[in-house]
């Protein structure tokens, strides 16, 4: 399995994702005009050879309407809402799948920018020089992880620094309110290094790519790519992106199950709705003939470990149940994402599952049947119009 691990021992920040990805290219400096081909409005891209410490690698600068923003991510309030930024990002020259993970990310800086702000998200605005210089460093990300197809990433903790920052809000602690909010689920740690070593950018691009947090995985290394960051620290200021063949990753779940036979099948069946809303990974009912012959049914729901507290209190609260089983398990689980395919009918989504090396694709029902009522055909005519072979290579 393809694998890439992100070593943020000195934090993360959009620039140096970018630079060390950048770093794994054959020629580092192909990434200026790959992130450039996306078309984004008044920025221009300096990819260049740096070191900190001694330790040489890739700085990756991004000048937006002449002015270079990578010392500070802060967004703060300005010319462009979140609606703005996503416009820019639906006419970028990049793929359906790049343009979903961008939005994607995106969406996540500005729903902490909300928290943060106590407004709505649709009311966070941006000012425009740090706005385009995160959506290249986003976009470009995204366009880099596309290009390296890993098929799965991994993450060292995040070190975040300590003490205040000085941006147009005042002193602000670090890590930075926005950031703090944008850890949320994922490892990090202060460290002992003052000043902020995590900025918001680095922190949703991490969250949104890694699957999990540790040590280096055991993998056969490829390749080593330094991102090099702006600023002088005690310690090396770089972010490393190691490549590699690793073995299939067994993700670990479990299985929550219990056997009901005093509900109505009205509610009982509105716990697959409720559970899967909550994060299972799926939920299903199967009839039972219990003790004394009484018919039944068992519930039983899968969920990974981080859910399984909530999952099981939820069902307490929810059914007649008073106890639940509960086995550890191990899934072989196929990577998925969401293309979208132009047919003659109309555009219709698919869900792509890739891993193990195999592929598989089906699209989406909803949009089958709507293509077809539109088109007065039938459902096996759309299906069969999705060329799904041009879409993929």
């Amino acid at each position: 399995m393809r694998t890439l691990y992100l070593e943020c021992g000195s934090g993360a920040s959009g620039d140096m994702v970018l630079g060390a990805l950048a770093d794994l290219l054959p020629d580092p400096k192909e990434a200026k005009d790959l992130i450039e081909s996306a078309g984004i409005p008044d920025v221009e891209v300096i990819v260049e050879n740096a070191d900190k410490n001694g330790i040489r690698g890739t700085r990756v600068r991004i000048i937006a309407q002449g002015q270079e923003e990578g010392v500070n991510e802060h967004h703060h309030h300005g010319a462009r809402s979140l609606a703005d930024v996503l416009r820019i990002i639906d006419g970028l020259k990049v793929s359906d799948r790049v343009r979903g993970m961008a939005k994607d990310i995106y969406g996540d800086i500005a729903k902490a920018e909300s928290e943060v702000h106590g407004e709505p998200v649709g009311e966070i605005h941006f000012h425009e020089v740090g706005m385009l210089d995160a959506i290249a460093d986003i976009v470009g990300a995204c366009m880099l992880i596309e290009r390296l197809a890993p098929d799965y990433i991994t993450s060292s903790p995040l070190r975040t620094g300590f003490g205040f920052i000085r941006c147009a809000h005042g002193q602000l602690p670090v890590p930075a309110p926005a950031t703090a909010i944008l850890l949320k689920g994922m490892e990090s740690y202060s460290g002992d290094v003052e000043g902020e070593l995590t900025t918001p950018t680095g922190a949703a691009l991490v969250g949104y790519f890694a699957e999990e947090y540790g040590q280096r995985p055991r993998m056969s290394i490829e390749d080593i790519g330094v991102g090099i960051g702006h600023h002088d620290l005690s310690i090396p200021n770089i972010l490393r992106a190691f490549i590699g063949e690793s073995e299939e990753k067994l993700f670990e779940i479990y299985e929550i199950n219990c056997n009901i036979d005093d509900m109505t099948p009205e509610d009982l069946g509105q716990m697959i709705v409720l559970l899967l809303d909550e994060g299972a990974l799926d939920a299903t009912i199967t009839p039972i003939i219990m003790k004394k012959g009484r018919p039944g049914h068992r519930l039983t729901c899968l969920c990974r470990s981080g859910d399984k507290d909530r999952i099981c209190k939820l069902i307490l609260t929810n059914t007649s149940t008073i106890g639940l089983r509960i086995w550890k398990a191990e899934r072989f689980e196929m990577a998925s994402h969401n293309e979208t395919v132009h047919t003659e009918y109309g555009d219709i989504r698919v869900k792509v599952s890739e891993g193990y090396g195999i592929r598989k694709w089906k699209p989406e029902h909803d949009d089958l049947v709507r293509a077809a009522s539109e088109n007065g055909v039938t459902v096996r005519q759309v299906r069969e119009s999705i060329d799904m072979k041009k879409n993929l290579e």
